[in-house]
């Protein structure tokens, strides 16, 4: 850090100390990562590969599948080459704009996650109450707008979080934590942080009014599909996943939003990490097991990847 005035400085690089409690099993820790993070890729790379191999499954809902692939891709790399390389290493520094970048990164991915899974919802409310007019409106040109809106929504909130956040003077450079996060480094501000507090409250409770809007239309569905057999059997193969997915992404973000905020410094180290990391470890391996072992024609295009006759 370059000092300025009394309190001021220009941060130069971060300090991450999320690991300064558990460096003893580092090499523990270090393997189970080295094992875990290719797995993640492995599960993804092999549903994105069974949906594009196979026409059949060239449908809007295997498409939107293969964007929450895509997204737990996008995310992961975002943290664990980095998590790897701190576990090796004895300094956990990260750079200002590798810092920013991270940020980006890691949350664009899960508010990608939870507008795909909204982009969804709307999908199977439309398969199982207008069954008749679902393919003139989910048109080729209808999932190209939808996976824009998953992308380009986030990747607008998160510029606009780190445009402001760059704008700050830092009075320090400590994150206690494993990875870089927005309000660790908006609380190092040495004034007020009025702006980015508000913009971060609309931002979060935006995501969180998408979740609670999904589960009030699985309801609708559930309440429609009581007197159809066949609209309960598509409502349990396809809603359930996607239910089980968006809490499984609401929770692991709560965790964070939470930990951040109001995580306190008594709770063990390794707990605040956990919390920490839940929407890291979780989303992007259950998703593609969720998806690919509960979807029967997905799950056999997935076998036959690797049992071809």
């Amino acid at each position: 850090m370059l000092p300025l005035l009394k309190n001021e400085t220009i941060v130069v690089v971060f300090t991450l100390s999320g690991l300064n409690d558990t460096m003893g099993n580092r090499f523990v820790f270090f393997s189970l990562t080295a094992l875990y993070y290719p797995f993640i890729v492995f599960c993804n790379v092999t549903i994105l590969y069974a949906v594009m191999l196979h026409k059949k499954l060239h449908e809007p809902m295997f498409f939107f599948i293969c964007n929450l692939c895509v997204n737990a891709l996008y995310g992961t790399v975002g943290f664990y080459p980095k998590f790897l390389y701190d576990l090796l290493s004895q300094d956990h520094v990260i750079t200002y704009a590798g810092c920013l970048i991270q940020i980006f990164i890691i949350y664009s991915s899960v508010l990608c996650d939870i507008s795909t899974l909204t982009v969804m919802a709307y999908d199977r409310y439309v398969a199982i109450c207008r069954p008749l007019e679902y393919h003139s409106i989910m048109t080729d040109q209808r999932i190209v707008e939808c996976i824009l809106f998953c992308w380009l929504t986030p990747f607008f909130c998160m510029a606009v979080l780190i445009g402001l956040t760059a704008r700050l003077t830092l009075c320090g450079s400590a994150i206690e934590k494993l990875y870089c996060e927005n309000w660790s480094v908006v609380k190092l501000s040495c004034f007020s942080t009025t702006v980015n507090n508000v913009v971060g409250y609309v931002i979060i409770i935006v995501y969180f009014g998408h979740a609670v809007l999904i589960f009030c239309s699985y309801i609708y569905l559930v309440v429609k599909c009581r007197k159809s057999t066949e609209s309960r059997h598509k409502f349990i193969q396809t809603c359930v996943p996607h239910l089980l997915a968006l809490l499984n992404v609401t929770v692991a973000l709560l965790f964070d939003v939470l930990y951040s905020r109001y995580g306190s410094k008594s709770l063990p180290q390794d707990l605040r990490n956990f919390m920490s990391l839940e929407f890291l470890l979780v989303p992007p391996m259950l998703n593609p097991l969720i998806y690919g072992l509960n979807l029967t024609r997905l799950r056999r295009e997935v076998m036959r990847c690797f049992y071809k006759k």
